[in-house]
């Protein structure tokens, strides 16, 4: 019994000790036995890498002096600043007037009229021209017309043949040197010879402006003119043309001033700021959403032209009050020993038709209206028009449509 308590004695003492001894022997003294890389993660941060000697690193650059600051300076100040220009050229002269008298002359007609049009190849177009109970000029009441035209990167060629006149008209044009040229040959022939013409036109452009020379025959006598059209700044471009014809010996010519300038809607908060660009066009807003193109702003369009050979004076005037929607012109002829004249015209583009009318001083009142009978680009097109003259207690109406591409 003695001998088993000594063992058991001997065994707790000893369990005791070594207890003792393996909590004095740390786990991180072990670590550093076992995995002489160990890194701690109390320990302190690794030393920097050192640094290259100075004979390898490359010495930093000086710095600028006054004198070199002040040379650059002197020399950057001294290259002259190139102005710029955004002077647009201002087109044809005889085009001059087109964009206002397309709304104050609309076409009416009585009767039927019909245009059939072909595409025969992506060069090559053909159109039939009808006319039924329409009052011409010689008197007749019925009309057909044949045209082929030709078209490439750098030409135009037109042929129209009347049947009942027997007369062939024909017209080239050919762009030359790159578009700085234009040339323009004009024919026409007829059994009596009273219509026969030939003229010669070319047009020259430049980045600011355009000219053309004419020479030819017409009406049995040589006919030569020329004009020049010049785009002084953005909104401002003057011109003028003279023209000589022998047939009746006249001497023609004309001065045209042009002036565009932006017009705001008029829908401003008061404070002198464009409403447009804060709360946007509601009428724009508008017509886009119904898919229709409102490039370009709303902008107001004088001209002016004088007629000194013929003292005559007339004056045109555009507003666009909505692009591509809503469009206003007015057109005043004054003419000192005559009576002058005065027509108002609008337009009204809308997604799939559009309605222009004019009204002037004698109580003439005309309307046209277009509409697309489809929803392609080749739909046929169907017009109404109708004219009411008060002043001659007249009154016609016609109709018309245009198939084809």
């Amino acid at each position: 019994m003695g001998t088993s308590q000594s063992k058991d004695r001997r065994g707790a003492n000893g369990s005791s000790m070594a207890s003792t001894s393996t909590s004095a022997f740390h786990y991180k003294d072990y670590l550093n036995m076992t995995y002489p890389h160990y890194i701690q993660c109390d320990a302190p941060p690794p030393p920097p890498p050192p640094l290259p000697s100075s004979g390898d690193a490359p010495p930093p650059p000086p710095p600028p002096s006054s004198s070199d600051s002040s040379s650059s300076s002197d020399s950057s100040s001294s290259i002259p600043e190139m102005p710029t220009f955004n002077v647009p050229n201002p087109g044809p002269y005889e085009a001059a007037t087109m964009p206002c008298r397309a709304l104050t002359s609309i076409d009416t007609h009585d009767g039927f009229r019909m245009e059939i049009q072909k595409q025969l190849s992506p060069f090559m177009l053909v159109m039939h021209n009808f006319t039924l109970g329409t009052t011409l000029p010689d008197g007749s009441n019925k009309a057909y017309n044949f045209l082929t035209q030709v078209v490439d990167e750098t030409s135009m060629y037109a042929t129209t043949f009347d049947p009942y006149k027997k007369a062939v008209s024909g017209r080239l044009i050919r762009s030359l040197l790159g578009g700085a040229l234009t040339a323009k040959v004009q024919l026409a022939v007829s059994p009596d010879g009273g219509n026969d013409q030939l003229l010669t036109e070319v047009d020259i452009g430049g980045g600011t402006w355009m000219g053309k020379v004419t020479y030819g025959s017409m009406g049995g006598g040589i006919v030569a003119g020329m004009n020049y059209y010049q785009g002084v700044t953005e909104r401002l471009a003057v011109g003028g043309e003279g023209m000589y014809v022998a047939a009746n010996g006249s001497l023609m010519n004309s001065y045209t001033v042009k002036y565009e300038m932006p017009a705001p809607s008029g829908n401003g908060s008061g404070d002198g700021t464009d409403d447009k660009d804060q709360k946007g066009d509601a009428i724009g807003d508008a017509a886009a959403t119904a898919g229709g193109d409102l490039s370009g702003s709303p902008s107001s369009w004088f001209l002016a032209q004088l007629n000194p050979a013929q003292g005559m004076l007339n004056l045109y005037y555009k507003r666009v009050v909505t692009p591509n929607r809503v469009t206003l012109g007015a057109e005043m002829m004054v003419v000192p020993t005559l009576e002058s004249q005065l027509t108002f015209g609008a337009e009204f583009k809308l997604q799939r038709s559009k309605v222009s009318m004019t009204v002037d001083g004698t109580g003439k009142i005309q309307s046209v209206v277009e509409a697309k009978m489809g929803m392609g680009t080749e739909s046929p097109t169907l017009s109404l028009n109708a004219e009411v003259d008060h002043a001659k207690d007249s009154m016609k109406f016609g109709y018309g449509l245009t198939v084809g591409s």
